[in-house]
């Protein structure tokens, strides 16, 4: 036996040095050896940041009201924004600026950003000579700002792509508006505001083009329609985003066709941040510009997806009016309630492929699913499943072999990382040694005038996991025994406190960390976990979250509560079987707010598909007659202007009707037998639920009951846990989640206009 396990240690080593090469020359493959190599992958990195910008220790978190039941201060700056002069840049309630923040300006084609010091604050600005930047440093811009400019892209005909109108060739395409032929020339105004870049697009007449490019534009083709784009992603701040104006236009060709008007920011991109107020803001100070330059809209439609879905269900509740109407598409109801369940994965991962290695159940992907929730299939073999199949030889466990997956794997692995570890940043490269060092990268960061700081300066997180009973449904359909739950329990653990974590030792084998090491290579960042010290007999501690800090949550409007009147199609392709992050069952989390949250839920339409169709189109029809009902019945309510025809639907992949109506999507989620959409595109959910928390997944710390009161309450179901009470009260020595008593950290009279004696404003943009 001895012999054996020697000669299995050999392989096990043998495979992991092939793998290991297979790994190095992948990662070549992909162009991020110099992130092992820990080079610079840019050339103008920041390099240094305002020496007043210190880590905030001990920064109180936000305890006004919510921001739905508030004024906003009054815009001082008076638009348009003149051609070639520079938009507003500081905020007007969204915090103080954040620093270090690199420029993309460039990235985006637009020139390097104008210099506002000498003192190496930001990236260095380089002298031009005949259009090509210089090797000669002529300041340093920390801002990013760049004056307003005016240009025209056209549709070429036979094309998807627009290009700059100065290159084109006789092969415009046409639009037709109002039953009108036009060439399909648009006009796009770029510039920066509260420092990020942003864009306006419309159809601009032959006239206006012949002329020259003038202040003011033509808006004989506009129809008197703006969409507002949202665009998604998982970003920690300090970046400013880089804006692609022919993706722009192409996503919106459509649109554009028809006579609408498009405005963005790369400020409403969240893969740049997450930091709601600014987003609100900034698509504020958009509009004002916009409707400087072109007149008021008639109504605004917002669109985007995943983070831009998150933005319009949060502006919908949090600044009514911004928005008129809105198409969240893969929707989440916000960022911050993800975490509950993405923090859980790598937690669930680790135990499965690690701790409890030896138990053959867990081999199982379908039984992973019955714990984490999440959806679990066979995929398509993927480059990353080598290293992930190399971690585990290298621990001498037997690798998946690409047997399948699971969201959590698929979707969310390096999430957790990105978002909590305040040493990790996957684009290190753009900033300079000192100040990576200076710096704490995480979601929380982002947010910690919101969230607060503890003693030592890292922002205080929401993430809770004290009483959660992992696996308690599985328990009750007896797909577990009551000794695996035990163990699963006593084992999972939770993530170790900012301040004490390490740079990551992940995939992409980038950060701040440098080089891990491929013989240390982790993808679930064990060595940030809170594990137990001897397989479980002392339980693995877990974390507990800073109430204040989810008090601010919900206080700031972070927190999607459901109270959004507006016209809502919730529209999304059904991915949940390829295990995208982007699961369905986030759409009915959002509608279980709404009813909770304003009472009804007649305002939002589910609308499910397949690829390749894709039903955008129509939705923009039905929300204009929606919208026009609303404008002819301001007394009623949007669920009660909603048209007859505006029913719950899905499609199939040629876009065919499956159903309609009101109980196409009934499920388990409102108790009642599966509807004839939930049967064709059944949902799946996350690691809370199936521990026993409620459909809207919103819940960051349970209230407690006591092992006693469980049992007594059947939280068990039929299953006979008295016999281990002691063991239960060993693991749950604080006791373990009451989820119908709500969540503990969500503040008594959220949305009552309790004490509201001033507007949103500059007390924001002071705190600290």
């Amino acid at each position: 036996m001895l012999h054996r396990v020697r000669l299995w240690r050999l392989v096990g080593k043998a495979m992991a040095l092939l793998l290991a090469l297979v790994a190095v020359l992948m990662l070549a493959g992909y162009g991020v050896l110099s992130l092992l190599l820990d080079r610079p992958v840019v050339s103008n990195p920041v390099e240094g940041i305002p020496p007043d910008d210190k880590p905030l220790t001990n920064l109180a978190p936000y305890s006004g009201v919510h921001p739905r039941l508030l004024d906003r201060i009054e815009d001082p700056y008076v638009y348009p924004i003149p051609i070639g002069e520079i938009g507003p840049h500081e905020h007007l309630y969204a915090g103080p600026p954040q620093y270090p923040f690199y420029c993309r300006t460039e990235d985006s084609h637009l020139g390097q950003p104008v210099v506002d010091n000498q003192h190496k604050i930001g990236i260095p600005v380089f002298k031009e000579m005949n259009g090509r930047k210089t090797g000669q440093v002529i300041g340093y811009s920390k801002d990013c700002l760049i004056p307003t400019q005016v240009s025209y892209y056209y549709l070429p005909e036979d094309s998807e792509g627009f290009k700059p109108l100065d290159g084109m060739r006789d092969d415009i395409a046409s639009a037709s508006v109002g039953g009108k032929t036009v060439p399909f020339i648009v006009r796009v105004e770029t510039g920066s505001i509260n420092r990020f870049i942003y864009a306006l697009a419309a159809l601009a007449p032959a006239e206006e083009v012949s002329a020259g490019v003038t202040e003011q534009p033509d808006p004989a083709l506009w129809n008197k329609r703006l969409i507002y784009q949202f665009r998604g992603g998982v970003g920690i701040g300090k970046v400013q985003g880089r804006l692609a104006i022919e993706g722009l236009l192409k996503r919106r060709k459509a649109q554009l066709s028809d006579g609408y008007a498009v405005a963005y920011s790369t400020a409403n991109q969240t893969s740049n941040h997450y930091n709601i107020w600014l987003a609100e803001e900034t698509a504020a100070r958009v509009k004002r510009q916009f409707i400087a330059r072109y007149g008021e809209p008639e109504y605004t439609v917002g669109i985007g997806g995943s983070g831009g879905a998150i933005q319009q269900y949060l502006i919908a509740q949090n600044l009514p009016g911004l928005l008129d109407a809105a198409i969240p598409l893969y929707s989440y109801p916000d960022m911050i309630t993800q975490t509950n369940y993405v923090f859980d994965c790598e937690l669930l991962e680790y135990y499965f492929d690690v701790l409890a290695s030896s138990n053959p159940a867990w081999r199982d992907w379908k039984m992973r699913q019955r714990i984490a929730g999440l959806n679990a299939a066979e995929v398509e073999f993927t480059m990353r499943d080598v290293l992930y199949d190399l971690a585990l030889l290298v621990r001498q466990r037997s690798p998946h072999l690409a047997s399948g997956s699971n969201e959590c794997v698929k979707a969310w692995r390096g999430l957790t990382s990105l978002v909590n570890n305040p040493r990790y940043l996957y684009h290190a490269g753009r900033y300079s040694r000192d100040v990576l060092e200076s710096e704490h990268w995480t979601y929380w960061d982002d947010m910690k005038y919101v969230l607060g700081t503890n003693q030592y300066g890292f922002a205080h997180q929401t993430w809770d996991n004290v009483g959660v009973q992992y696996g308690l449904e599985a328990l009750k359909a007896g797909d577990i025994n009551p000794k695996e739950f035990l163990h699963l329990n006593a084992n999972i653990g939770s993530w170790k406190p900012p301040q004490q974590m390490a740079p990551e030792r992940y995939w992409k084998l980038g950060g701040i960390g440098g080089m891990a090491g491929l013989i240390n290579f982790s993808p679930w960042g064990q060595h940030n976990m809170r594990l137990s010290p001897d397989k479980g007999q002392t339980p693995a501690p877990r974390s507990e979250a800073h109430l204040p800090a989810i008090q601010a949550a919900y206080r700031s409007g972070q927190v999607f509560v459901g109270y959004a009147d507006i016209p809502i199609i919730d529209l999304r392709h059904y991915l949940d079987d390829t295990l995208d992050m982007h699961h369905s069952f986030a759409s009915l989390s959002a509608r279980q707010r709404l009813l909770e949250g304003q009472g009804e839920a007649a305002n939002q339409l589910i609308w499910m598909t397949r690829r390749p169709h894709e039903p955008v189109p129509e939705a923009f029809a039905l929300l204009d007659r929606w919208l026009n009902n609303i404008q002819q019945h301001p007394d009623k309510s949007a669920g009660e202007n909603r048209p007859v025809d505006a029913q719950d639907r899905c499609f199939d992949s040629k876009g065919t009707v499956i159903a309609e109506g009101v109980s196409v999507w009934d499920g388990e989620w409102n108790r009642k037998p599966d509807g004839r959409c939930t049967q064709r595109y059944p949902f799946y959910r996350e690691s809370r639920m199936v521990a026993g928390a409620p459909v809207t997944g919103s819940i960051f710390k349970c209230h407690l009951q006591t092992i006693e009161q469980a049992l007594e309450r059947g939280v068990y179901g039929t299953v006979d846990m008295r016999p281990y009470s002691e063991d239960l009260t060993r693991i749950f020595p604080q006791g373990v989640c009451h989820y119908p008593s709500g969540d503990l950290g969500r503040p008594a009279g959220l949305m009552r206009d309790e004490s509201v004696t001033r507007p949103l404003g500059r007390e924001e943009n002071k705190r600290g």
